[in-house]
């Protein structure tokens, strides 16, 4: 008996140490670990390879190289349509433009439509949402403020970045947007889990402003020393063999190249502050991570990175994004998912969408994926049973103006063939991507691509109805 109670009295000390060490090791918060906390940090105008991961050897984003190595990294993600109204409204809807009918800045979602994006969805499940920086969908007095527990976004339809914080002192808008994300780790509720949506400026110039790319003063010193190679398709016979619809003075995207990149002083400059706004993001980053760590939640929070379009850096004699060339349609895209060891260090060159987040978060959270929803759940694509989710091509449209200011255009994009039209012309363009992966030959009257183009012509028919 003495020894069963000497026995007892030991596993019931071993038990307490246990349990000392559990509460010592416990988070600071009490998490929820079959709801976990989402972030989605969306980035404007970052193209794909603005990223050190990407294998940019100029460029410093050590944050984002790290939830990159530790997830998954998307090496070929895009968007189905490159300006930011309409891809921000694809992102929260799930959608193709053709489906959402977003196609400018002054048209807002509909009660309906707005009930069934991805944070409203969320509230309903029980989350916390919140909304940082440029919500970017709509007119601003239609910005649904009230539908969230924390806003904290511009009434302008572009933020500014030079801002005065309460006290008056300057501002700038990434550190405005850092600020409000602390906040928010502050303030919500600890009990329940969140969902954060996080949209930057950067790196998108100051319309309107000769500077440009307005970066942080503290960033003035980084890259300085640097050169930035020109591209060979900078070239002026790129430019100049572009068709007369579209070579002309009143292209923004010439007009906007005129502005940034049309000497090599002026390109320097401008790709260095390009550099600079995206590493004045990656900054934000370190401090989020740092911060979800510091309050126990790092364990339990999903972070989700994403650039909503392009950015031509004056390749082709033209700046901004819109149309169809891999500079304009690709961007970064990064899963990480501390939970799932499965995807950690993963990289995938599977062919992932903007219309694919809303559905992705959904599925994290455990929430129905609607019906109306086109995109599929990004991690579950890349998984080992996910390969009827995979795609080999996608739709892109961009109606937003129109010629002379910026040509409409629709097409279709697969893994070895792109096809597109500027519908207002009827002129074409085909590219052959495995022979031709950046785009400098134009093959629509080559005669040996005529079966190509005639396939490429019928997929763009069926998919344009395939997609309303």
């Amino acid at each position: 008996m003495k020894y069963a109670g000497n026995a007892l009295v030991m596993l019931l000390a071993a038990f307490g140490l246990v349990v000392l060490v559990a509460a010592r090791h416990e988070p600071k918060y009490p998490q929820n670990l079959d709801k976990p906390n989402i972030i989605y940090l969306l980035t404007d105008d970052q193209r794909a390879d603005a990223m050190g991961v990407m294998g940019n050897s100029i460029i410093k984003t050590p944050h984002l190289d790290r939830l990159a190595n530790e997830g998954i990294l998307y090496r070929n993600a895009y968007v189905t349509t490159s300006i930011c109204c309409v891809s921000r409204a694809t992102m929260l809807s799930g959608q193709y433009m053709s489906r959402h009918g977003i196609k400018d800045f002054s048209t807002s979602f509909s009660k309906e439509a707005f009930d069934n994006t991805y944070p409203m969805l969320l509230k309903n499940a029980g989350y916390q949402v919140g909304f940082i920086g440029k919500f970017g969908v709509g007119a601003p007095k239609d910005q649904p403020a009230s539908a969230f527990d924390f806003w904290a976004c511009t009434t302008k339809s572009q933020p500014d970045y030079e801002m005065k914080d309460e006290n008056g002192n300057y501002l700038h808008h990434t550190d405005k947007v850092s600020n409000d994300i602390q906040d928010f780790l502050k303030t919500t509720d600890k009990k329940k889990p969140f969902c954060l949506s996080v949209s930057f400026k950067a790196p998108h110039v100051q319309d309107n402003d000769p500077r440009q790319f307005i970066i942080q003063p503290r960033y003035k010193s980084m890259y300085a020393a640097d050169s930035i190679a020109e591209t060979e398709k900078m070239d002026p016979k790129y430019w100049n063999e572009f068709p007369d619809f579209f070579r002309t003075e009143k292209n923004i995207a010439r007009e906007r190249w005129h502005l940034r990149f049309e000497n090599n002083r002026m390109y320097q400059e401008s790709v260095r502050n390009y550099y600079r706004l995206i590493s004045g993001v990656d900054e934000v980053v370190g401090k989020l991570v740092s911060s979800l760590e510091k309050q126990g939640m790092a364990e339990n929070t999903v972070i989700i990175f994403m650039g909503d379009n392009g950015f031509y850096l004056g390749e082709y004699g033209l700046a901004g994004k819109w149309y169809g060339h891999q500079e304009s349609i690709r961007v970064p895209l990064i899963i990480y998912d501390p939970r799932n060891r499965q995807i950690q260090g993963k990289k995938s060159d599977e062919m992932a969408l903007n219309i694919d987040i809303a559905p992705t978060i959904l599925e994290m959270a455990g929430v129905k994926i609607p019906a109306s929803m086109q995109g599929v759940d990004l991690v579950k694509m890349v998984s080992k049973k996910g390969k009827s989710l995979r795609r080999h091509e996608f739709f892109y449209e961009h109606t937003f103006m129109g010629d002379p200011g910026i040509p409409k255009l629709e097409g279709v994009v697969q893994d070895r063939y792109k096809y597109m039209k500027f519908i207002e012309h009827d002129y074409e363009q085909l590219f052959d991507l495995q022979k031709d992966p950046d785009e400098r030959y134009n093959a629509a009257n080559d005669q040996a691509y005529q079966k190509v183009l005639a396939t490429m012509r019928a997929r763009h028919k069926q998919l344009s109805q395939d997609m309303k």
